[in-house]
């Protein structure tokens, strides 16, 4: 039987991880996340802008997470105890960690990747030349893209359960300035730009202000988009309050230069990050 198959069977039946054969398949799936061989989800072939979550995968970490023990690990002067590893191999890699940057076992970095003191969990994918900044994490099984930069506290949420939820997915390009939020298998679209404390989740508002009649998107902020935090009136049994939501307030301009285009993205549009 495939790895996927005995996977699915256990996670049908727990009784299942006292086989071998079983755990050997839900390690293995685990030590393909870890080498970027296999991923969480992925961009659809199928249907282009969409993505394809691969649930027998989180099940894999979450029946891995059963079967692991508990284990003291010694790294320099700290101590930690969890049932999962920590990445090694950075150097090989060519993956640049800061201390006390932290990357679960089940992670992937590609090559370029650069870890400020940052924390990323097991089943993200972090992909080639992104800046994960300083006190910024990445959830369980989130998916970051190429040449990202996520900035200073940054809070990339874990979706785990149920398998089939989609992750939070931060395309290529991306720019996330300080503090923002992005939770709930929420996806940001290629080099979109987030000013300093924007929230979104799977169900915010975002609202495209740039032209008479306002389009609105729910968790999902498109291409190049331009965004700051806002706030729109809703009607409770109390009265009327304000609702925090996200504005796209510009676009990011298309350059071969992409740093200044983001620079002028920036200065053109009074977003700080």
């Amino acid at each position: 039987m495939t790895d996927q198959i005995l996977i699915e069977n256990a996670w049908a039946d727990r009784s299942l991880l006292q086989n071998e054969e079983t755990i050997a398949a839900v390690r293995a799936t685990i030590a393909a996340l870890d080498s970027g061989s296999i991923r969480v989800a992925e961009p659809s072939t199928e249907v282009e802008g969409e993505w394809k979550v691969n649930d027998w995968v989180k099940k894999a970490i979450l029946l891995f997470f059963v079967s692991q023990q508990m284990n003291e690990q010694e790294v320099g002067i700290f101590t930690y105890h969890d049932k999962i590893p920590l990445k090694t191999n950075f150097a090989q890699k060519g993956v640049r960690v800061v201390p006390p940057a932290v990357a679960r076992y089940g992670s992937y970095q590609a090559s370029g990747v650069i870890l400020m003191p940052s924390y990323v969990n097991i089943g993200a994918y972090v992909d080639e030349r992104t800046m994960v900044d300083t006190w910024a994490t990445v959830g369980s099984c989130a998916q970051i893209g190429k040449d990202v930069h996520l900035s200073g506290g940054v809070g990339i949420g874990g979706v785990l359960e149920p398998p089939q939820a989609a992750p939070v997915i931060i395309e290529d390009g991306a720019f996330i300035g300080s503090r923002c939020i992005v939770v709930e298998g929420a996806r940001i679209g290629k080099r979109a730009v987030l000013g300093a404390g924007v929230t979104i989740t799977g169900s915010s508002k975002i609202i495209d202000v740039t032209t008479p009649d306002a389009k609105e998107y729910r968790g999902y902020v498109p291409d190049d988009s331009v965004v700051i935090p806002g706030s729109y009136t809703k009607e409770f049994a109390a009265g009327s309050f304000q609702v925090p939501c996200a504005l796209i307030i510009g676009k990011r301009k298309a350059s071969t230069d992409l740093k200044t285009s983001l620079n002028e993205a920036l200065r053109e549009n009074n977003v700080s990050v």
